[in-house]
């Protein structure tokens, strides 16, 4: 006996708001973790983020350890450390195994010429809390951070990083054909006009001008295509109208709020994060206001993105 099938009930008409994130699969790459014979590592996200145990960053690093750590940050593009009681010093030598280190002039220099120091307290609030890549506004942006927790506040604190090659990775087919071989402008003006002295950022006009970077830059040592806009200093694509631009960046900029492609970093003190500048976004989350919140960081200079 045939079963007849009730006919289908159409559907309204619905329509989500364009250039959204959908919901669905994600393609993850994940890292190839290992082996690794001079530490442990692990895995604190799918594809981003791992925690080092069985090194002391107080110590100089031999040339197989820098190789092999080297190898853990291109694979998971944040490498963190637990109870590294360093100095200042300490944390520029370290560092200083990847390259000349830079400073900010726009951040205020801890104890040490090289290290820039975040003191967060009731009177001076964090204004990290967006998700941005570090000096893009540069010719030669960093090729990554260390930075150290001093202070940490009883809760809250954390911080996060997202891996943009695996938001490059996600993004639909068409819009990477679109975005390839565009450029866009970088400034470190929107950045820093809401908080810093108007003085002190028109003094550093002329050294820094605007400048243009890729908008899909290829990793130089891993050669992975990674989204390189980011909402802090991003502020147009070369080529389009206004509107246009403002369109395509907002769409570009959310790729970074997936929390797929994401690692969040609960921070102790002598904490200390190494991450890849290149290859990712971070965004300091301001959650802990009015309680103290004291970082230093030290830059390892890069490369021109291409």
């Amino acid at each position: 006996m045939s079963v007849e099938l009730p006919a289908r009930i159409p559907l309204r008409d619905a329509v989500a708001p364009a250039d959204g994130i959908v919901e669905g699969p994600r393609i993850l790459r994940e890292p190839r973790s290992g082996p690794y014979e001079l530490f442990t590592l692990r895995p604190l996200g799918r594809v981003i983020g791992a925690e080092i145990d069985g090194v002391d960053l107080a110590e100089p690093l031999t040339p197989e350890l820098r190789a092999e750590l080297n190898r853990a940050l291109l694979e998971w593009k944040v490498i963190f450390f637990r109870d590294q009681r360093i100095t200042a010093a300490q944390q520029r030598a370290f560092a200083a195994n990847w390259g000349e280190l830079e400073t900010n002039p726009f951040i205020a220099r801890g104890d040490d010429e090289e290290v820039t120091r975040f003191e967060r307290t009731a009177a001076m609030p964090g204004y990290e809390n967006i998700w941005h890549t570090d000096v893009t506004w540069r010719p030669n942006p960093a090729l990554g951070s260390v930075l150290r927790l001093i202070e940490v506040p009883p809760v809250g604190g954390d911080t996060m990083w997202a891996d943009m090659a695996a938001a490059y990775d996600n993004l639909p087919e068409d819009v990477r054909a679109r975005i390839d071989g565009l450029t866009a402008v970088h400034d470190y003006l929107p950045g820093f006009d809401r908080f810093s002295d108007p003085g002190l950022l028109a003094r550093w006009q002329d050294r820094f001008p605007p400048v243009a970077h890729p908008v899909v830059r290829t990793h130089p040592e891993t050669g992975r295509r990674t989204l390189f806009v980011n909402q802090a200093f991003t502020t147009h694509i070369v080529g389009l109208d206004r509107a246009e631009s403002d369109r395509l960046l907002r769409y570009l900029f959310l790729q970074a709020h997936t929390p797929e492609f994401q690692v969040r970093f609960s921070w102790r003190p002598n904490s200390v994060a190494f991450w890849d500048n290149r290859a990712t976004q971070h965004y300091a989350v301001n959650d802990y206001h009015p309680h103290v919140r004291i970082a230093e960081r030290v830059a390892i200079s890069g490369d021109r993105p291409v």
